[in-house]
């Protein structure tokens, strides 16, 4: 295939979010009632998708008294549906070239402030082994939208990754956050061996989205809108789709990510894996305190709304946000967080130097990965580096065989305790260590005694007595 970025083509592409149905459902379903609030959380937690209307319900049901039984339908849901288990990655910047000029983004073409890198292949090896040094199994990588960063980019730097191996340890799983590709780059980039593929909308409004992305190939809505069905075409059944949430109205883009649920659901027969929403942050030569922002208790709000909405799509919390709001948050169905993070190129193996001159925003959780775990250990969590189910096919429609009857506690939390196990015996502070093996007892206590718990308790043994990547 030809190197460079695809053309982009929107003949014949049409929008699938209905922009005045989203603000005539939340006009319509104003001044809910209790009752009537109580039954849409019921019906989620009876695991069903929600329709716009009930989300819009939930959305209008701000008063203190109502958001607190919608905090904990999202608290029970999570529960019924993903345990206590919390996934964990680490964002890997591999470029911050591109040629947008996204008015939010510290990457944007006509920032002159930001200092431009591109790692070179021995420098991504450097980056993989600092990370695999402390213990991550699972990244995903990002890059700017660049005729460098094509798809035969993306596929040699992800072979790159798989490849590295050090000590124990290795990464088992990468996903990608890139810009859309053709049904041909989405193709290659899958040979690749990849997991997820996310793309985010940023805002789903287009008044919006063309004020805010005035030039370079991102500013074609549709082409942007449509990138995931290219993906799935190309046999990529694991996406993502997000919003950069503060741009507009946060309540028409929570709407419109539903929308875009359904329309893969009616499309490909599969949601999307993940949703994120992520809060606009300041970043290098940006303002951004013009845009409107979203509370801290909207911000609360809308995250346990989206898990209530859509039951089996896993939901990404980051570290833009507070250490306090992520551990109040998580509690709300939050299924995958990244620690340990940074994002300037090329931070991870050079200790960050200079690292806020090649990012695209701010961070405000610097927590490291063990002390993150230490503390979702004290939390009752159980922390995972689970791939199990990537790597044996369980992704897009089988996963949902799995995930729709309730299967998935049955592979998800025995995965989790053998990878929690690696990282303690080869990566934890005796800190953490500590901590985390009273964890894992606690995750044995629960387990029904059977089959399913022999064989756990067989391979905590192996894992102990040296064995790796041992999985159900």
């Amino acid at each position: 295939m030809k190197r460079g970025l695809p053309k982009v083509n929107v003949e014949g592409l049409k929008s699938f979010i209905p922009e005045d149905e989203i603000f005539q459902w939340l006009e319509k379903t104003k001044n809910p009632t209790p009752e009537r609030v109580r039954e849409i959380i019921q019906r989620s937690l009876d695991k069903n998708r929600l329709e716009p209307e009930e989300m819009a319900t939930l959305i209008n049901a701000d008063s203190p008294e109502m958001a607190e039984e919608i905090f904990e339908g999202a608290r029970e849901l999570k529960e019924r549906v993903y345990g206590n288990r919390i996934v964990l990655f680490a964002p890997l910047y591999i470029g911050n070239e591109c040629i947008n000029n996204c008015q939010y983004c510290g990457f944007r073409c006509s920032n002159q402030e930001v200092a431009r890198k591109t790692l070179t292949m021995p420098e991504l090896d450097n980056e993989i082994e600092a990370l695999v040094n402390r213990g991550h199994k699972r990244l995903i990588l990002v890059y700017g939208e660049h005729p460098n960063y094509d798809a035969q980019f993306i596929h040699d730097s992800v072979k790159e990754v798989y490849a590295q191996k050090h000590g124990n340890g290795e990464i088992r799983r990468v996903n990608i956050n890139a810009a859309p590709l053709d049904r041909e780059g989405f193709e290659l980039v899958k040979s690749a061996g990849i997991g997820t593929y996310q793309i985010f909308q940023e805002t789903y409004h287009q008044a919006t989205y063309k004020q805010q992305h005035p030039s370079g190939p991102k500013s074609e809505y549709l082409w942007r809108l449509h990138g995931l069905d290219r993906a799935q075409e190309a046999g990529i059944d694991d996406v993502g789709i997000g919003a950069l949430m503060g741009l507009t109205d946060w309540r028409f883009e929570t709407m419109a990510l539903l929308y875009h649920t359904i329309h893969l659901e009616e499309r490909f027969n599969v949601g999307p894996h993940t949703i994120s929403f992520p809060r606009i942050e300041p970043a290098i030569g940006t303002n951004t305190s013009d845009y409107p922002g979203v509370s801290d208790y909207d911000f609360k709000r809308l995250v346990a709304i989206l898990r209530l909405s859509v039951p089996y799509t896993g939901l990404i919390l980051t570290c833009r946000e507070s250490v306090e709001l992520r551990n109040e948050i998580i509690k709300f169905g939050v299924s995958q967080i990244d620690a340990g993070s940074d994002i300037g190129v090329g931070a991870y193996s050079t200790q960050g130097d200079e690292s806020y001159k090649k990012s695209q925003f701010v961070l405000s959780d610097g927590r490291s990965l063990d002390q993150v775990i230490r503390e979702l250990c004290e939390a009752d969590f159980i922390p995972s580096f689970c791939t199990g189910c990537y790597r044996l096919g369980r992704t897009g429609e089988h996963f949902m065989e799995f995930a729709v009857p309730g299967f998935v506690k049955r592979f998800c939390t025995p995965n989790a305790v053998l990878t929690f196990l690696e990282y303690m015996e080869d990566y934890s502070s005796p800190e953490t260590k500590k901590v985390g093996m009273k964890q894992i007892e606690r995750e044995l206590d629960r387990m029904p005694e059977g089959d399913q718990k022999d064989k756990l308790t067989e391979r905590i043994e192996q894992v102990k007595q040296g064995a790796r990547d041992l999985y159900f």
